[in-house]
């Protein structure tokens, strides 16, 4: 169900034939009045999606959204931006809205143009085949080279939140190549989702790594249109909160674990940093570095190679703090250090998961990211993208 699990949510995933096979065309619609919000990639090179639907966000109040596979169309200059807006005017024709209450997500592959006389005969397929359904084709059909859907819900009182994704390379926070819907029925005023989203994206989307790469085409969406009915209060915001947190949270693990030649997720923990921002760079460096993951995917519990990422995590122009004599180390549980001191250990590093925990001594700052490791698979992958 996904993003249809929420009440007033209508989805579905066809094949327009942007795929060599496959669905690659979704739609999500609110049958609902809804309210939106949106982050985006901090890539300086942006897809041509990502500036229309920031740009139709300032204008109004977003109620479908139109999602493709099979193509980026990033990097292909005007013609890319009038493409999108040309998807976007259809899909407003076709569901009664206007232009500006669409949103459209693209991925793919980066510098190809989008494929008009394919896509929006496939719109009129795709706005004829809405239905509370459709989510979990909707799923299938925004995958590039994932081997799985991505889809989960939460529930609250007398609310739901739903949400699919895609992502399995060029995963990197700023945001992590993924797109995400998210959909709820709770009910939030104009201005409001975005006050709700940013932190669970930060939290989540913005704490996993796959290859250190920071796509084109990021997007991360939540749509609400308050069919839940639900009495809103303190307490309610606070659930509501949480089952976003869940929703965003499962999404990025399942991308994590999806990840182009994934054999390991790494689970990396940073405890004791002077403040919480400087233990999400050192988190961030040490769960993106090559060596790290390579290790991991070797099973080599080299602590060497953690201590090397932790010590030169960038930070405003410099490294975070870090004195390596009050570091206390573990691989899955075994420690290896304590207070800097190296301690006669074997780590078990057998098994899909490899959880890193770093205590620096330094204070209370703490931040957690997933990782995958890297494979020779992922090299081989990425070497016949588009070959």
């Amino acid at each position: 169900m996904s993003v249809t699990a929420a009440k007033g949510f209508l989805a579905c995933g066809v094949r327009a034939g942007m795929k060599t096979e496959g669905l690659d065309l979704a739609l999500v619609r609110s049958t609902e009045p809804a309210v939106g919000a949106a982050m985006f990639t901090q890539n300086r090179v942006q897809a041509a999606p990502v500036t229309v639907s920031r740009r139709h966000l300032a204008q109004a109040q977003p109620q479908a959204i139109v999602l493709n596979s099979g193509c980026a169309n990033a990097a292909t200059g005007e013609r890319g931006e009038l493409d999108a807006l040309a998807t976007a005017d259809e899909a407003a024709q076709l569901l009664n809205l206007s232009s500006e209450e669409i949103l459209v997500c693209s991925t793919g592959v980066i510098g190809v143009r989008l494929p008009l006389d394919q896509l929006l005969p496939g719109l009129a397929v795709a706005a004829a085949a809405l239905s509370e359904t459709g989510g979990g084709d909707a799923a299938h059909a925004i995958m590039t080279t994932d081997t799985r859907s991505k889809q989960t819900t939460a529930s609250g009182a007398g609310f739901t939140v739903g949400g699919m994704a895609k992502g399995a390379a060029m995963i990197h926070p700023q945001l992590a190549t993924m797109l995400a819907v998210i959909t709820t029925d709770y009910p939030l005023r104009p201005g409001e989702p975005e006050r709700f989203l940013r932190p669970a994206v930060e939290h989540s989307f913005n704490r996993i790594s796959v290859d250190g790469d920071c796509s084109t085409n990021d997007t991360v969406i939540l749509l609400a249109n308050g069919a839940g009915k639900v009495e809103r209060g303190e307490a309610t915001d606070q659930e509501f909160e949480q089952s976003l947190a869940q929703v965003c949270h499962e999404l990025a693990e399942q991308i994590v674990k999806d990840a182009e030649g994934f054999t390991v997720l790494m689970e990396v923990n940073v405890s004791g940093a002077t403040d919480e921002d400087q233990a999400v760079a050192i988190a961030a460096r040490i769960a993106s570095s090559p060596l790290v993951k390579t290790a991991v995917f070797g099973r080599d519990p080299n602590w060497g190679r953690v201590m090397m990422a932790a010590g030169s995590a960038p930070w405003h122009g410099s490294y975070a703090e870090l004195d390596p004599g009050k570091v206390t180390l573990a691989f899955n549980g075994t420690q290896v250090l304590t207070d800097g001191a190296y301690i006669e250990a074997t780590p078990s590093m057998e098994g899909v998961s490899c959880v890193i925990d770093l205590d620096l001594g330094l204070g209370d700052g703490e931040a957690a990211y997933l990782a995958s490791d890297l494979s020779y698979e992922y090299v081989r992958l990425n070497a016949e993208y588009t070959t």
